[in-house]
């Protein structure tokens, strides 16, 4: 019996698809091969979001063809859509199959054999979706995620992502609750996750919102916890935000992509919102909930990003009550506006400016972090022995162990460098002092 591996690389969706092709594979009768270095398919799933992921992907390429010479690689996902002719000229590439076509796969495998090396096309005519829950590797596999909506209607100047995911669709609802009351016999917390999740239920004849497929969720299955990972600022609306904040069974977690605080550098972004609009959302997030996670992505370096633009920006995330930052470094992305933009910012400013928001997003964290001090959370505990997640996204080091994969609360009486301390635990970090 033939094996397979799958490698997922990128977002959460990337992992997802990653999950629905392993499960097709299996059905098919492939077995899932536990070693790379063993198996006769590996089936590596790409992310191209920065210039990093691609070299990334290069790197595995090599490593594998080194460590199975014999393996048949097939490399797939975002970067293979965009690149098909780059990749296919790595060494021990054998296909290299485009988001377009990623469902055929399966067939690709056990059936005809297929006579040219690339299967690409346009991805805004092909709208299948390939969802399945992951689990994640490592330590947590007490979380699964779910991908209930792909592809992107925006089009924003440094994005490379429409163009290799498609358009926005949305898993049925009907399949995600099936798919959630499945979950819920076996996990405690279910994050939901889409590459604009805000959009589930947009197409065209759909009355149904996130909102109303949440209300769906709760009313028609058991989970005990439901997540929701990135949503654009303009899709946090007051019915969702209402919603998140009533029901005890959705995380009190919103994150909230900004890239920029500078009216100027959204508007050469193509975002759809200005600083003013975004504050209000996140103002009323923590109107709602006092002690909700509010985090958001941000980037340093935009073409044309001038100093006086970044301070603008940095002034403005410091006015907000966010409580985590993911920082990103502009990356030019071949076929997006913004990259034939001759105003570059050198790289050296860039990497700098990415640090001065990474410290004042460590700030900001640990001053969140320590407001938790003398008050109790909902956790689930981690398959990380001694560990939690709380309710509004906090690593929690637990007073004793727990099984994984419970949902409890706890006392917290500290910090830790990472997290905070469960009370009774006294030998990790001082409390918070000088804040």
């Amino acid at each position: 019996m033939p094996s397979f591996i799958v490698e997922s690389f990128g977002c959460r969706a990337s992992q997802a698809d990653g999950a629905a092709l392993e499960a097709h594979l299996s059905a098919q009768g492939l077995e899932c091969a536990t070693d790379r270095g063993a198996a006769d398919f590996v089936i590596l799933n790409t992310c191209t979001v920065t210039s990093g992921a691609d070299e990334d992907l290069r790197q595995a390429v090599r490593r594998v063809h080194r460590e199975n010479p014999q393996g048949r690689i097939l490399v797939t996902g975002c970067y293979a859509q965009r690149a098909p002719e780059e990749l296919a000229a790595l060494p021990g590439v054998e296909w290299v199959v485009g988001n377009s076509h990623k469902s055929q796969i399966p067939e690709l495998l056990t059936g005809v054999p297929f006579h040219s090396q690339i299967l690409a096309g346009d991805i805004f005519a092909h709208p299948d979706f390939l969802t399945a829950p992951v689990v994640e590797a490592g330590t947590d596999r007490t979380r699964p995620n779910l991908k209930i909506q792909d592809g992107c209607n925006n089009r924003c100047s440094f994005c490379i992502i429409p163009f290799v995911r498609g358009q926005s669709r949305s898993s049925p609802a009907d399949r995600i609750v099936q798919q959630v009351q499945n979950l819920a016999q076996r996990y405690r917390e279910v994050v939901l996750t889409g590459i604009n999740l805000g959009r589930w239920g947009r197409e065209a004849g759909s009355r149904m919102r996130l909102a109303d497929l949440l209300r769906r969720l709760l009313a028609e299955t058991e989970i005990a916890r439901l997540r929701l990972s990135s949503v654009e600022p303009m899709d946090l609306s007051d019915d969702l935000l209402a919603l998140m904040a009533e029901s005890a069974r959705i995380a009190k977690h919103v994150h909230a992509p900004l890239q920029s605080g500078c009216d100027a550098v959204l508007r050469r972004m193509h975002r759809k919102y200005r600083p003013r609009h975004y504050a209000d959302r996140i103002l009323k997030a923590r109107r709602l909930m006092p002690d909700a996670a509010i985090g958001a992505d941000v980037m340093a370096g935009f073409p044309g990003e001038t100093d006086a633009e970044f301070e603008q920006s940095r002034t403005f995330i410091d006015s907000l009550p966010l409580t985590y930052l993911h920082v990103f470094t502009y990356s030019e992305r071949p076929g997006t506006p913004a990259a034939d933009s001759p105003d570059r910012v050198p790289m050296d400013v860039r990497r700098n400016r990415a640090r001065a928001l990474r410290e004042l997003a460590a700030k900001k964290n640990l001053e969140f972090r320590c407001r938790m001090a003398g008050r109790r959370l909902s956790v689930v505990t981690l398959e990380e022995p001694g560990m939690a997640l709380s309710d509004n996204f906090i690593k929690v080091a637990l007073a004793s162990p727990r099984p994984p994969n419970q949902l409890i609360d706890v006392a917290v009486d500290g910090v830790t460098p990472t997290g905070v301390r469960e009370a009774a635990l006294l030998s990790i970090a001082p409390m918070c002092s000088g804040l």
